[in-house]
């Protein structure tokens, strides 16, 4: 007679399971949420916060999720603070009444072709940036990255088209 053994499920609680977690995604999502706020010290920030939060839930997290939690902690994260930030701007306006000039930038001469396609890519509308950004530096599928943005595999095909069209035109300009 044959008897089955019950299947094992792996838990994130374990360390060893927790550390392939961190080092299998912690790069990968520390880029993620790079692109989407330019600032590197903020996404080390978020990224750490999210491994902290699954640390926390890692009795309530599936293993086979936790790639999927991290992402979504860390894009929650991200909003929060864009949403803290305006609150903050709000209410610096409000009781101070002075207009915030920023003062444009110039670039009086660029010496690389690297510079200009740097500032292109910059450039690119948040959605457009972060897909061309995940094929092109992290080498990831587009089904990888429909994943990753939580959209269909043919949306990511239509931003990245745009994203090169836009690219193309720029840098053919320059």
């Amino acid at each position: 007679m044959l008897f089955l053994m019950p299947r094992e499920e792996k838990s994130v609680c374990e360390q060893k399971n927790y550390e392939m977690i961190f080092n299998n995604h912690s790069e990968t999502l520390h880029n993620f949420v790079f692109y989407k706020c330019g600032d590197k010290q903020q996404a080390e920030d978020i990224v750490q916060e999210a491994f902290v939060k699954l640390w926390r839930n890692c009795t309530k997290v599936i293993f086979e999720k936790a790639k999927s939690f991290l992402y979504t902690v860390a894009n929650n994260q991200f909003l929060n603070e864009i949403a803290h930030q305006k609150v903050v701007l709000k209410y610096q306006q409000q009781t101070t009444n002075i207009v915030n000039k920023e003062t444009p930038e110039y670039v009086l001469e660029e010496k690389e072709f690297m510079d200009k396609l740097q500032k292109a890519i910059s450039n690119l509308p948040t959605r457009q940036r972060e897909v061309f950004l995940l094929s092109r530096i992290d080498k990831k599928t587009y089904k990888e990255i429909a994943e990753i943005v939580g959209i269909s595999v043919k949306a990511v095909e239509k931003r990245m088209h745009k994203a090169l069209e836009i690219l193309r035109a720029k840098v053919g300009k320059i």
